[in-house]
This record gives structure tokens, sequence and C-alpha cells, in this order.
């Protein structure tokens, strides 16, 4: 144990001198916004009928061969005859482009010059998000493969699972998680029509049942781990942080959200500003989206591997999203030790700590390289600053200042365990203070008014079909609606129960966050990770006993 430290450390040095993968042009899965690769320029070519000059097929035989999509036939089929449009994409492919009568562009395909292939062919919501077209690999990589996702879902629910109580509570809060993957499945695929609907009730399960073990706690008789030794239980922990890292830096991607907070990180160490206009020159990404602490905590990493403009090879982005990830599994391992006494506390900590790193949906997120472990990790840091409302206070507010998300959170936190005005204005003070500055050194010209635009105001205003609204925007009225509830259940849940234990504030916190994601247009399976710990804490928490020596030891264990 004395020589982890150090061991992990190597481990994420190895990043800065890993090679990085160097991938076609025609792999769309390393194109942005998944992987730094140019998208190729597209031009005109002089004649429909004979090869331009190093090319193998007309525009007129691409177009024929582009016809025959089914993405192409599909709009054909709704619109009629469609008119086509061939460009040279790069040097070896074809861009067929298909409009409706109106002139608007309703497909598109890209052909392979050399043998015709079909690389790819998109309608729909697909043409203006490229995170809807199914690359294989593009989100995460290897952590998509069933040999790697479905022995990673039996790792996380089988040392939990109590055959002598196969329907406990517990058993259905993670077997639920592991059947989010359903969805993933057919996200993988391009299928987000299908996709998208299949997580609502993955979130409304945990809504409702996250409210009801906030409002109406229940110990339930345990154990949580009733069969593994907890010595094994730790053992394979530092297996699977070892495990993470190194597929992490063997097969990751650093998709536009880790370039993001890398380039924000370099923007800051040479006095540049975050929100002017300027964040990413040469680069096709729009970074100033999130808040400033977003990239204050990627600059120590930004630092040591310094960012170069390119975006193929970004390790100061893989050492971020390790150390969040390293981070959060110590903080429910130490919130672990502050929920119960003595080998209990120890035995908890162990099993929180081992079901967020067996989790495949943390990983799905480290793997990508994205942001969101910031928001789990400091999550969890004030679940263990409860005590102290000053403190509690100052993580909240670095989380707003990190993904603004978390705001929602600010009520239920600023109360903690019993309301008491004196806990509302400590926490109050700490968190204004902590969010001005954060802010203010990185305000531009434009003032307060142009940070808003370009962070909060772009993520609550910003079109995306991840989410039914996305999907239907004829149901705007009732995601109004939607959002009006999430801020009126954060509220009163600042105010009733008028005392609650550590277990039930994790519950209501979920609740509150799992509200406030129902009701966002864009939805991603990142954001599992920001109520993980939570959903972790109040379904472990909630058991009588640790261990079955605990529960014969002491049958009312739980505090």
């Amino acid at each position: 144990m004395s020589r982890l430290p150090t061991a992990l450390l190597g481990a994420i040095a190895a990043i800065a001198v890993f090679p990085a993968s160097a991938g076609a042009v025609e792999d769309l899965a390393n194109e942005p916004p998944f992987g730094g690769d140019a998208i190729p320029q597209l031009h005109r070519p002089g004649s429909g009928h004979r090869p331009p000059s190093g090319f193998r097929l007309s525009a007129g035989r691409a177009i024929s061969i582009a016809s025959r999509a089914d993405a192409v036939e599909a709009e054909r089929a709704a619109d009629g005859a469609l008119k086509a449009s061939a460009y040279e994409r790069g040097d070896d492919e074809w861009q067929v482009n298909f409009a409706d009568a109106s002139g608007a562009t309703v497909a598109e395909a890209i052909v392979i010059d050399a043998d015709g292939t079909l690389l790819g062919a998109w309608h729909d919501q697909q043409l203006e998000a490229p995170l809807a077209r199914g690359y294989e690999g593009a989100v995460a990589q290897k952590v998509n493969a069933p040999y790697v996702w479905l022995v990673l879902s039996l790792v996380f629910v089988a040392p939990f699972f109590d055959r002598r109580r196969p329907l406990r509570l517990l058993h259905a809060d993670l077997l639920v998680l592991v059947g989010l993957g359903i969805s993933l499945y057919f996200f993988n695929r391009g299928d987000i029509t299908t996709s998208v609907p299949l997580t609502y009730p993955v979130l409304g399960y945990f809504f409702v049942r996250m409210l009801i073990a906030g409002l109406w706690p229940r110990e339930r008789p345990g154990p949580v781990v009733p069969w593994v030794p907890i010595k094994w239980l730790a053992l394979g922990a530092l297996a699977l942080a070892a495990g993470r890292i190194a597929l992490n830096i063997a097969d990751s991607h650093v998709i536009d959200i880790g370039v993001a907070g890398v380039i924000g990180a370099d923007n800051i160490g040479h006095g540049r500003e975050l929100y002017a206009g300027s964040f990413s020159p040469g680069v096709h990404l729009r970074g100033d989206v999130y808040g400033p602490f977003n990239y204050l905590a990627y600059v120590p990493f930004e630092l040591i591997w310094p960012w170069h403009g390119v975006w193929g090879s970004v390790p100061a982005a893989h050492a971020a999203s390790i150390t969040f990830d390293l981070l959060t599994a110590a903080g429910l391992f130490a919130l672990g030790r502050r929920l119960r006494a003595g080998a209990d506390g120890r035995a908890l900590g162990v099993a929180l700590a081992f079901a967020w790193l067996a989790c495949p949906w943390t990983l799905y997120a480290m793997n990508a390289n994205a942001n969101d472990g910031l928001v789990a990790a400091l999550s969890v840091g004030a679940m263990l600053a409860l005590s102290s409302a000053s403190a509690r206070g100052a993580m909240v507010a670095l989380a707003t200042a990190a993904k603004m998300g978390p705001t929602a959170l600010a009520p239920l936190f600023a109360t903690g365990r019993e309301r008491r005005l004196r806990d509302w204005v400590v926490f109050g003070l700490a968190f204004a203070a902590v969010v001005v500055v954060t802010f203010a050194p990185f305000i531009p010209d434009g003032g307060v008014g142009e940070v808003y635009d370009r962070t909060f105001g772009y993520q609550a205003s910003r079109s995306s079909p991840f989410s039914v609204w996305g999907l239907a925007p004829s149901l705007d009225f009732l995601q109004t609606a939607v959002r009006a509830g999430a801020v009126a259940l954060a509220v009163a849940l600042a105010l009733w129960p008028r005392s609650r234990s550590a277990v039930q504030i994790a519950a209501l916190a979920a609740a509150v966050t799992i509200a406030t994601q129902l009701g966002a247009t864009h939805w991603f399976y990142f954001y599992v990770v920001w109520f993980l710990p939570f959903v972790l804490v109040a379904g472990f928490g909630a058991e009588r006993a640790v261990t079955p020596e605990s529960s014969a030891a002491h049958p009312a264990a739980a505090r």
C-alpha cells in the first residue's frame, strides 16, 4: 500500500510518452468531437462524368453509390425526388449531399474513392449531431466491447447480491443501473430514437426511489456485502483502479470535453481570456461553455504536460480524468468510514469505493476523458463536509463554478442535517465567496452577461437530439413544467424534512440532481456519474449491516 501512490503516479506519467494512435483520415471516430483528426476539405469537381485528377470514381458514380444508402432511400420515400451534389472530400473520398425540394440538405453520404465503399450515410438528427451516428469506438473505445461491458457489469453486481433475499431493493438499484446499458446498445448503433427514450425509465426509477429513501427512510436488514470477504473486495478495488488506469492510457480518445479543459488551462497559464470568443483558435471546438473552475482544475496537469495545439495527444486530459476518478473512489472510502464506526465503517468505505470502480458507467466517462468526474469528486467532497456549513458551501460552489448544474444542490446542502438559520447564512456566504473568487478574474469586457451567454445560457438554450425534448420539440410546454418542478423540489427539500441523516441527504441530493437532468435538453451517459455517488451512499447506507459478521455481532449497527 505504501508503494501505491508512487505506482499510480508512474502510470499517469507514462501517458506523456505513450504513442498517440495514428488514425486514417477516413476514420470518422477520430474527427471532432471524438478526436483531433482534421476534417477533410470539400471541393466541387470540374466534371460530373470524368474522375478528377487522382480519383478513380467520377462524381456521377459516387452519387449512384450514395443513392443506395438506407438513409438516402428513407428520405427519398419521405420527400420524393432529391437533388444530389457530389464533392471531393480530401484526396480519397467523396461526400454526397442530398437536398429536398426546398433546397435543405436532408441526407449525407461518404464514399471511399478507392473501392467505392460506402463509409457512412446519415439523415434526420444525425446530420447535425455526429455523436448520434453510432461511430464504432468513438466514445470510450474498448469499454463498449461486450467482453468488457458485460464482465464489468457482473463484477459490479455480484459482490452485493444476496441469494437469500433476491428481491431486496439494493439488487434493483444495481440491476437498473446495469440495465441502462440497453440504451447504450442502441446509441452505439446510431439508433437514438430508441436509445433516448430508454434512458427515462432509469432516471425515473432512481428519482422516485431516492425521493422515497430521503423523505421516508427505512433501515433494511443487510448485509451490504453478503458473501465476499472485505479484504478480497479491497484487493479487487485496487486491481480495478490499476486496470482502469492501464485501459485509459492504452485505449482511449480525448473527446472535445477533455480537450476544452486542457485548452482552458493553457489559456489561464498564458494570461488569455476564457470568455472573449477566441478560446481555441485553430481547433474545431467550442470550449468556453463551462465555468472557470473546470479549467482551473486542469491547470496542474497542463503544467506537467503542456498543451501543444495537437488534439491527438493530450496527456493532461488523461491524467485529469484518472485523478478525478481516483479522488471520487478515495472520497467514497472516506465517506463510508464517516457513516459507520470501526470495522463496519472501513467495510462500508471499501464497498462504496469498489462499486464506483466496478461500475461500467464510471469507466465509460473516465475512458472518454470527460470532465464529469470532477463533479462526482466535488459532490463526494460536499458529503464529507456535511458537518461544516462553510466547507460544504465551498464544495457545492466549486461544483457550480465547474459545470453549473450542481447549483440545484445548494438549497439542500445549505440546510444540511438540520434546518438552522445560522447554517444557511454561513453556507450562503461561503458559496457566494467561492463563486465570486473563481469567476471574477475571468469576466471579459462584455461583463457578467457575456459569461452567462457563453456558459449557462448556451447550455440551457442549445439544441440537442439527446433528450425527449430534442426529439419532440412540440413538448416544450412540458419541459418548462419539468424544469419549474425541479426548482420547486430543490427549494422544498431544503425545508423538509426538518432534520435528516447523511444517508437521507445523499438520497435527496440524487433526487434533485436527477430532477434537473430530466428537464435538460441535452442528456448523455456521462451524467450518470453526477448522481451515482449519492445513489451508492443512499443504497448501501440504508442497510443495517455491511458484512455478515457485523450483522451477527451488531443487529442494529446502522447509525
